[in-house]
């Protein structure tokens, strides 16, 4: 058997964690087995899918890496499948058109209600009579085409990551609505709700596994039986664990949760939130790896260790891997990642000459990083002429002979075009040396007059970075006037 499993968003906002997650496991398990991962766009729900949506899904999954073998596939191009499938389950007796309005349906709700039973639909139009039927649309009333479910029915089937899962029929709400007829056209059926439309797609598709959370359970129960109806062999099902948050309740947006875009702009490589969403549900053979790339996961991913659980999203955990991945990021590949930043930072760069300059930046600030968006803040005092100076910085320039040892650094530095490693150091030897004074001093003393802070990052490099666009005299004038 060839492996076949699917993505099936709804293009009904922008690509969420909890969607991207069971993009990962599918994809994994597809690389895994050597199978076909499929994209297809469940955009039925015409009302609410936006094009920008379908964009922004297709883009988030490209730049996490999750390529698709085939798709998208979507299923507006797709209504004669399921208008065949609803003809066929109407001509096999095991569907039928209920004309209740929903006036009548509330007044159902609000009598189970006030006996407190579960709100169902109970069936009352499953056995009209032909007669009945068209008295009824003689009303004007318009249908709605419903799957028939047995309440003494027991569905039942094994779950590759949750093991036995029972279901029993009367626990499903009743006949469910599998379509709606549109009001223009009797004869026809319109928009095929999603039971109906995600079991047509995945016997045309022939998917062999439906990877997907739990909070689908239930939908499939009422799938099994539609693929029953229709003749077709079952897949397998594995529901996996939903995302938590802290305190084990359903992830949700009041958590800080965004979407995979939103994800991006604050900074996070698609590497390391890849690795972290893997880790989300899933434990490796060696329980100690945490970093991998896909194609590394790929090759150990099987769904008999996905958990049960849920899986707490933990953003320190996140924020950690994703520091991983930048402090290991040689800076040719940082610095495009991060002059973004910088210039919504407002700070100017020239592309072009800067290269090598801003290159050495990111160098220095990398192993610092734990966002991207950390960039600003950690390079922020190796901007511009001049810096504001912390009480604590003007403190060691004010103790007594400091000023002089600028000005000494000063004189030194300005005697030479261009400042080297080399250079520096032997700046700061030959004023320790004349001075008569530790070598901590000078570069504390340094430090506080180039930087406006005691700390910070690497003080040669910084020096020497100050030094290409002539800020470190600049800064040094300033505090010697």
């Amino acid at each position: 058997m060839t492996v076949r499993v699917r993505i099936a968003p709804s293009p009904t906002g922008n690509l969420h964690i909890g969607t991207a997650r069971t993009a990962v496991f599918n994809w994994l398990f597809a690389r895994n087995q050597e199978g076909t991962f499929i994209l297809r766009v469940e955009d039925t729900d015409q009302e609410r899918s936006r094009s920008e949506y379908t964009e922004n899904i297709k883009s988030g999954l490209t730049w996490l890496g999750l390529d698709w073998d085939e798709g998208p596939f979507f299923q507006t191009q797709r209504l004669d499948l399921y208008r065949q499938a609803i003809q066929a389950l109407l001509d096999k007796g095991c569907a039928y058109r209920c004309y209740c309005t929903s006036e009548e349906l509330e007044q159902m709700r609000e009598a189970q209600k006030a006996k407190n039973q579960a709100p169902r639909y109970d069936n009352r139009h499953r056995h009209l009579t032909e007669e009945q039927r068209q008295a009824l649309e003689a009303e004007g009333r318009k249908a709605v085409i419903r799957f028939i479910i047995d309440d003494h029915r027991e569905i039942v089937w094994n779950d590759v990551i949750r093991g036995k899962v029972v279901w029993k029929g009367s626990d499903l709400g009743g006949d469910m609505v599998i379509a709606r007829i549109p009001e223009t056209d009797e004869q026809t059926f319109g928009q095929p709700l999603y039971n109906l439309a995600v079991v047509v797609d995945d016997i045309d598709m022939k998917i062999t596994h439906v990877i997907r959370g739990e909070d689908h359970i239930a939908n499939t129960a009422k799938q099994i039986l539609l693929y029953e109806a229709l003749g077709a062999t079952i897949p397998e099902f594995a529901h996996s664990p939903l995302i938590l948050n802290q305190e084990g309740r359903k992830l949700s947006k009041r958590d800080g949760v965004t979407s995979i875009d939103d994800f991006r702009k604050m900074g996070f490589l698609p590497d390391a939130l890849v690795n972290y969403m893997t880790l989300l549900g899933w434990t490796a053979p060696d329980s100690t790896q945490e970093i991998f790339t896909l194609a590394e996961a790929a090759t150990q991913f099987t769904l008999d260790r996905v958990n049960k659980a849920g899986a707490k999203f933990d953003w320190d955990k996140l924020d950690w891997l994703n520091s991983q991945y930048l402090h290991k990021m040689p800076a040719n590949e940082l610095v495009e990642l991060v002059i973004p930043y910088w210039q919504e930072a407002g700070y100017e760069v020239n592309l072009k000459s800067d290269r090598p300059w801003l290159e050495q930046m990111a160098a220095l600030i990398g192993p610092s990083l734990t966002r991207l968006s950390d960039a600003p803040k950690e390079s922020h005092l190796l901007f511009g002429e001049t810096v504001t100076y912390s009480e604590e910085a003007m403190a060691q320039i004010e103790q007594e002979g400091v000023k002089d040892i600028l000005k000494a650094v000063l004189d030194s530095t300005e005697k030479v075009s261009e400042l080297t490693e080399e250079m520096a150091q032997e700046i700061i030897k030959e004023v320790t040396k004349t001075f008569k004074v530790k070598k901590g001093l000078i570069m504390r003393s340094l430090r506080a007059g180039l930087m406006g802070e005691l700390h910070g990052p690497d003080l040669i490099q910084s020096w020497l970075l100050l030094n290409h666009k002539g800020w470190d005299k600049t800064r040094l004038q300033g505090v010697l006037s």
